[in-house]
C-alpha cells in the first residue's frame, strides 16, 4: 500500500527514487522518440528482409566432419552438375512417346534424352524421359528450357520432377502466408474472447507486428537462415511471446482502475519489466538447449527464435507504453464484459481428486515414456505423409508409383585408374542390392565400345573412319603429350589409349589447328566430343571420379545403412584414398548418427536450464522438480501418439518441439503454482486451488490456445514434412500441457505442498544496523524503527501507531490479543530481545 504522512503530487513522484520508475517514466514521457526509432527500424527491416538468404537443404546443416558434408563440398569442386529433369507423360502409346522423345532431343538446349521401351521408361501407357540440359542446374537457361518443354507438352497429362530452381521454397512461402493469415484471425478471435476492452486489441497487434517485422528484417545479420526458421519463426514468435504484451496490458488495466492513464502506464511498466523478463527466461532456457545440437538447424532455429523473443520484449517495453498512452482513452470507452468464464468447478474437481489423480498420472507417464521410446523417427521425407501435397510431391509420387523408386548414391573414388573403376563397378553389380551402376568405365559410347575402353590407332581409325596415318600421328602426339616416350621407341601400333581420352585430345588438336579433318569427319568428332565432355564433367574431376549406383533399397532403414558401410568396404579393396558415398541415403544415415547424441543433449540441457530458472523463482528445490515432471510427462505423452498411430515423425520434430514445449508450456505451470503458493497460507487449500484456477485460466487459455492453434494450422496447411511435423506435434503437445496443468498439476501441488515447504530456502544476508538522520532514501527489505515522515510503497507489519494518508491499498488491523508473543514476533520478522534500528 502507498503511505504518506504529508500530501504529495502523486505516486510517480513519490517513487522517483526508484530506478525502475525512472526508467518507466523516461520511456512513457519520451514515447515520440521511441515511435520515431521504431519507425526507422521498421523501414530498414522491410528493406533488409529482401537481403536474407535462405538455405533449403537439410544436409547443409550437418557437421563439417560428416561424410555427407565432406562429400558435397568435394563434388561441388570436382564436378559439373547439369540441369536435369524427369518428365512423365501419361496415357500415351509407345510410338507417340518415341516421337516426343525425338522432338525433345532435337532442342538446342538439350544434350541428352534417355528413353526406351524398357519398363524403366515406358510402363502402363506412361512414358518417362530423363532429360539433361547443356547448361548447369543453376543456369536460368536450364529452367527456361524446362518451362518451354512443359509448355510444348501442355496437351498431355505430364508430371515433372526436378531439383532445379526454388519450387519447394516458393511453395512453402505461399503456404506459410496462408498459415500466417489464419493465425492472425485466430489471434484476433482469442483476444476478442479474452479481452476486457476492444481498443486493447490494436495495441497488442501493433506491438506484435512491430516485433515480427524487426525479427524478419534482422535475419540478414545472420547471413543465411534455414527454410525451417524462415517459415515458422514469425508464427511461433506470435504464439510464444504474445502473452508478454497481454501481461503488460493486464497490469496497465489493473493500475488504471485507481490511477490516471500516464501514471498507470508508468507504474504498470515498472512492474511488468521484471515480471515479463523473468517469464521469458524459461522459454529462452528451453530454446538454448537447441544450440547444443550437432545438427546445425537446431542452432539456426534457436538463434532466430531467441532473437525474436528478445525483439518482442523490446517492442513491449519501448513501443507498447506509447501505444497505451494513445489508445488509453479509447480503451476506457470500449470496455466490455469479459467472455472468459470463471471455472470454480475445475478447482473443486482438482481438490476432490487430489489423492486419485497423481498416482494415475505417474502410471500414465511411465507407460508413455516406454511407448515414446519406440517412436517411429525417420530421417528423410520419403516415409512422411503430410495432410496436403504440393505439385512436386504429387509428381514424385506418380513417377514412383508407375516406374518405381529411384534411390541412387554417388561413390567418389580417386581418379585416374579406369581398370580399378571397372572392377569396382562389376563388384557392385554383383550385389542383389544394386539395380544398376554407371561410371566412365562402363558407359557405352560408339560401336559397343565403352568410354574407358583402351583402343589402338588401328581401332580408332576404323571407329572414326579416319586415315590410319592420321590416327598414328594422333597417337604419337598423345604419347609426347603424355610423356610416354617408350611407346615412340617400341612402336605406336600396340599403344592403347582410353577412348574418351583420345576423343578429347583429338578434338583439342583439331581446334588448335594441328590436325585437319574433312567436314563430315569433324562433325562426327564434335558430336562425340560434346557427349563425352558432358559425361566427363559430370563423372570425373581433377582428383576424383564418381560412380552412380542405383539401389534396390529404400532411402533409409537398417538394411540400407548397412549396405552403405559394405559399399565403403568394397571400394577400399581397390583404393587407399578416402572414399565418399553421397546420396539421400547417406544423408539420412548421417542424420541418424546426430540424433542419438542430440536427443540426449537437448533433453538434459532444456531441463537443467528451466530447472535453474525455477529454482531461483520459487526458492524451493521441490517445486521445480514437480513442474518439470508435469511438462516432461506432457512431452512423453505427446510423442507416444505417433507410436500408437504408427505415424512416422521427422527426427528434427522431436528435438525442436520438446525444447519449445519445455520452455514455453512451463509458464502455464508457473502461473498456477505461483498463485497457489501465494494463497495457500491465507485460506484453506480448497479455496486456494479454486481461486488459483479462476485466476490462471484466462492467462492459460489466451497464450495456450494461440500456441496450440498456431501449431495445428502449420501442421494442417504445409506440405513440407519437417515443418508439418513441428506444427502437428507442437499443437498437440500444447493441448496436452494445458490439460495436465489444469487437471493434474493442482492435485500434485495439493499433496506436495509440504514437500515444497520443506525444500524451500531463502538467500540470507547479514543484517547491518544502520543509523542516520535527516532526509534519506531506503531501498530494500528492512527491520527496525522509523521515526519521521515516510513517502513510498509499503508492504509491512507495523507494531505501534500509524498516522498516514492511504492513497491506495488498505490497512488491516490485526488482533494482537489472539496472537501469542512469539507468533507476533515471527509475524513482524523480529526475534525476542532483538531490536534493529535504522
Amino acid at each position: 500500500m502507498a503511505e504518506q504522512g504529508k500530501v504529495t503530487n502523486g505516486p510517480v513522484q513519490e517513487e522517483e527514487g526508484n530506478a525502475m520508475i525512472k526508467v518507466a517514466t523516461f520511456i512513457v514521457d519520451r514515447r515520440n522518440l521511441f515511435f520515431l526509432l521504431f519507425g526507422i527500424a521498421m523501414i530498414f527491416c522491410v528493406i533488409a528482409m529482401g537481403m536474407v538468404n535462405v538455405e533449403n537443404s537439410l544436409p547443409a546443416y550437418l557437421p563439417d566432419s560428416f561424410e555427407t558434408s565432406l562429400g558435397l563440398d568435394l563434388m561441388k569442386k570436382e564436378y559439373t552438375t547439369y540441369g536435369s529433369a524427369k518428365i512423365m507423360v501419361s496415357n500415351i502409346v509407345y510410338e507417340d512417346a518415341k516421337d516426343l522423345s525425338d522432338k525433345i532431343a532435337e532442342r538446342d538446349d538439350v544434350s541428352m534424352v534417355t528413353f526406351d521401351e524398357t519398363p524403366d521408361h515406358y510402363n502402363n501407357f506412361s512414358a518417362l524421359y530423363d532429360v539433361t540440359f547443356k547448361y548447369e542446374d543453376t543456369d536460368q537457361r536450364s529452367l527456361d528450357g524446362l518451362a518451354d518443354i512443359e509448355e510444348s507438352l501442355s496437351d498431355y497429362d505430364i508430371f515433372v520432377s526436378t531439383s532445379m530452381g526454388n519450387a519447394a521454397a516458393d511453395t512453402i512461402e505461399k503456404e506459410m502466408q496462408v498459415v500466417s493469415a489464419l493465425v492472425v484471425v485466430i489471434v484476433l478471435a482469442v483476444l476478442f474472447f479474452t479481452s476486457q476492452t476492444y481498443a486493447e486489441i490494436p495495441v497488442l497487434l501493433l506491438t506484435f507486428g512491430a516485433a515480427a517485422l524487426m525479427s524478419g528484417g534482422t535475419n540478414f545479420i545472420l547471413g543465411t537462415i534455414s527454410f525451417v526458421s524462415d517459415s515458422v519463426t514469425i508464427v511461433l514468435q506470435l504464439a510464444l511471446s504474445i502473452d508478454y504484451a497481454v501481461i503488460f496490458c493486464n497490469r496497465y488495466k489493473e493500475e488504471h482502475e485507481k490511477l490516471p492513464i500516464r501514471e498507470a502506464d508508468i507504474i504498470s511498466l515498472s512492474k511488468a519489466i521484471p515480471e515479463i523478463s523473468s517469464s521469458s527466461l524459461t522459454t529462452i532456457g528451453g530454446l538454448v538447449a537447441m544450440m547444443f545440437m550437432q545438427f546445425g538447424i537446431g542452432v539456426d532455429m534457436a538463434i532466430c527464435l531467441i532473437k525474436a523473443i528478445l525483439l518482442s520484449l523490446v517492442a513491449v517495453f519501448f513501443l507498447m507504453p506509447g501505444l497505451l498512452m494513445i489508445f488509453g482513452p479509447w480503451m476506457d470507452k470500449t470496455k466490455h464484459k469479459s467472455f472468459v468464464p470463471k471455472i470454480p468447478f475445475v478447482g473443486k474437481l482438482d481438490y476432490h481428486t487430489r489423492f486419485l489423480v497423481p498416482p494415475i498420472f505417474i502410471v500414465v507417464i511411465i507407460i508413455a515414456f516406454l511407448i515414446q521410446n519406440k517412436c517411429p523417427f525417420v530421417y528423410g521425407y520419403s516415409e512422411i505423409e503430410t495432410p496436403i501435397k504440393n505439385d512436386t510431391q504429387i509428381a514424385n509420387e506418380m513417377i514412383s508409383e508407375t516406374f518405381g523408386d529411384s534411390n541412387f548414391v554417388a561413390v567418389n573414388i580417386p581418379a585416374g585408374n579406369y581398370e580399378k573403376e571397372k572392377k569396382l563397378i562389376q563388384d557392385y553389380l554383383a550385389c542383389p542390392e544394386v539395380k544398376s551402376a554407371q561410371g566412365l568405365a562402363n558407359i557405352e559410347a560408339m560401336d559397343d565400345y565403352c568410354l574407358a575402353d583402351k583402343l589402338t590407332a588401328r581401332e580408332i581409325s576404323e571407329l572414326l573412319e579416319l586415315d590410319y596415318e592420321k590416327a598414328e600421328l594422333l597417337y604419337m602426339a598423345y604419347a609426347v603429350n603424355d610423356k610416354n616416350y617408350a611407346k615412340l621407341v617400341n612402336g605406336i601400333s600396340t599403344y592403347r589409349v582410353p577412348l574418351i581420352d583420345m576423343i578429347m585430345f583429338a578434338h583439342d588438336e583439331v581446334e588448335e589447328g594441328y590436325v585437319t579433318l574433312e567436314d563430315s569427319m569433324k562433325e562426327k568428332l564434335d558430336d562425340a566430343y560434346e557427349q563425352m565432355n558432358i559425361a566427363k564433367k559430370q563423372l570425373q574431376g581433377e582428383n576424383y571420379s564418381r560412380i552412380l549406383v542405383y539401389l534396390n533399397l529404400p532411402e533409409e532403414g537398417e538394411e540400407t545403412f548397412n549396405f552403405l558401410d559394405q559399399m565403403h568396404t568394397m571400394a577400399n579393396k581397390y583404393y587407399e584414398g578416402q572414399i565418399f558415398v553421397i546420396g539421400e541415403a547417406t544423408s539420412q544415415y548421417d542424420l541418424q548418427k546426430t540424433f542419438s547424441r542430440d536427443n540426449t543433449v537437448v533433453t538434459i540441457i532444456s531441463i537443467l536450464a528451466v530447472l535453474v530458472v525455477l529454482l531461483f523463482t520459487f526458492k524451493s528445490a521441490g517445486m521445480p522438480v514437480l513442474l518439470i515432471l508435469v511438462i516432461e510427462g506432457a512431452i512423453w505423452i505427446n510423442f507416444a501418439f505417433p507410436t500408437i498411430q504408427n505415424d512416422n515423425i521427422f527426427f528434427m520434430t522431436y528435438l525442436i518441439v520438446s525444447s519449445i514445449q519445455m520452455g514455453a508450456n512451463i509458464d502455464y505451470a508457473i502461473v498456477i503454482s505461483g498463485r497457489f503458493m501465494e494463497l495457500k497460507d491465507k485460506m484453506s487449500h480448497k479455496d486456494a486451488i479454486i481461486e488459483t484456477m479462476n485466476f490462471a485460466f484466462p492467462t492459460i487459455i489466451t497464450s495456450g490456445s494461440m500456441l496450440a492453434m498456431a501449431g495445428i494450422s502449420i501442421g494442417m496447411l504445409t506440405s513440407d514434412g519437417a515443418i508439418c511435423g513441428i506444427g502437428q506435434c507442437l499443437g498437440r503437445g500444447t493441448i496436452i500441457s494445458i490439460f495436465l496443468v489444469m487437471f493434474v498439476l493442482p492435485q500434485i501441488l495439493l499433496i506436495g505442498a509440504k514437500i515444497i515447504d520443506k525444500t524451500s530456502f531463502e538467500v540470507s544476508v547479514p543484517l547491518v544496523i544502520e543509523r542516520d538522520m535527516g532526509l534519506m532514501r531506503i531501498d530494500g527489505t528492512i527491520q527496525g524503527q522509523i521515526n519521521g515522515t515516510i513517502i513510498g510503497e509499503v508492504h509491512a507489519v507495523v507494531r505501534g501507531d500509524v498516522r498516514a494518508f492511504i492513497q491506495s491499498g488498505n490497512i488491516e488491523r490485526l488482533d494482537a490479543t489472539r496472537i501469542s508473543g512469539d507468533d507476533l514476533d515471527k509475524l513482524l520478522g523480529l526475534k525476542k530481545n532483538e531490536e534493529v534500528e535504522s
